[in-house]
């Protein structure tokens, strides 16, 4: 199927039922239909090249507000300076970059019902699930986007290696497979919620505790010991140690499985919800 005849135009009407089985498409079916879905969204991009901002500025914004705003104390505490600080942060912000990336698919999802294209897509003979792979697939390009401008800086800056190039491949490949599991959450937000803003509102409500209450930006043994308990179950403090692990040296097994382990059940639970939502969204 071409993307022309995926690309939609909006509608007011309601959705019709999808003239073919969608569990009949199978595997070869689902896998073109996403490209062309993935295509169309690309394109939306194209014509839109401000949608790239966040993504071309948050990594540079970011690691120079902390390391040098922050990184002169931080990296004190931690029996070091600005560098050591500046090793330990990088990884830390390979998943923020997803979480904050992630957002943008919930909000992209409920600014397409809003517009009618999603009503379009419902009447077509496409797997419902391959509409919302497709929107996964371009934001994990845009998180890769984010998480080489935030490797470029930090080596810019003069962060350094202490692996190797194998396990920084392995610390990017496993924050792209929890940001996707978190993305599912968002697609189910953009869903469930009204507008835009409100996914946008209800996401930084859920994004600021788990990213500031985690290890991505100071070691928890530097914090209150109620916080710790949070931090130590926070899935976002496994996937920095994993990612610091890989790149920096030291324990990885523990927190690879456990964010592993994270993005399985999410994915398990929210992708079958967030897809069951899109069928009875109305």
């Amino acid at each position: 199927m071409s993307t022309a005849t995926l690309t939609p135009t909006p509608t007011e009407t309601a959705p019709a039922k999808a003239p073919h089985d969608e569990g009949r498409i199978g595997l070869r079916g689902n896998l073109r239909h996403i490209g062309a879905l993935a295509r169309r969204n690309l394109l939306q991009i194209k014509k839109d090249p401000e949608s790239m901002f966040d993504v071309l500025l948050m990594p540079v914004i970011f690691i120079l507000l902390f390391v040098y705003v922050f990184g002169g104390s931080v990296g004190g505490s931690m029996g070091g300076g600005r560098q050591e600080y500046l090793n330990y942060l990088v990884p830390g912000l390979m998943a923020m970059m997803g979480m904050n990336i992630a957002m943008a698919v919930g909000t992209g999802v409920n600014d397409d019902f809003r517009k009618g294209v999603m009503d379009r897509f419902r009447t077509m003979p496409i797997a419902r699930s391959s509409v919302l792979i497709a929107k996964i697939v371009v934001e994990l390009g845009r998180m890769m986007v984010a998480t080489l401008i935030l490797l470029g800086m930090g080596f810019a800056l003069g962060m350094e290696l202490q692996t190797s190039v194998l396990g920084l491949i392995e610390a990017v490949a496993l924050s792209a497979v929890f940001g996707a599991a978190i993305m599912w959450i968002f697609i189910l937000l953009g869903l469930a919620m009204k507008t835009a803003q409100a996914v946008q509102g209800m996401g930084m409500i859920v994004l600021m505790p788990l990213q500031f209450g985690s290890s991505i930006f100071a070691p928890t043994k530097t914090m209150p010991g109620w916080l710790q308990t949070f931090t130590d179950y926070n899935p976002l403090s496994n996937l920095a140690d994993a990612a610091r692990g890989l790149m920096m040296g030291g324990p990885v097994a523990h927190s690879v499985w456990v964010t592993l382990g994270w993005a399985a059940v999410i994915t398990a639970v929210m992708a079958p919800l967030a897809v069951a939502k899109f069928r009875k969204k109305s």
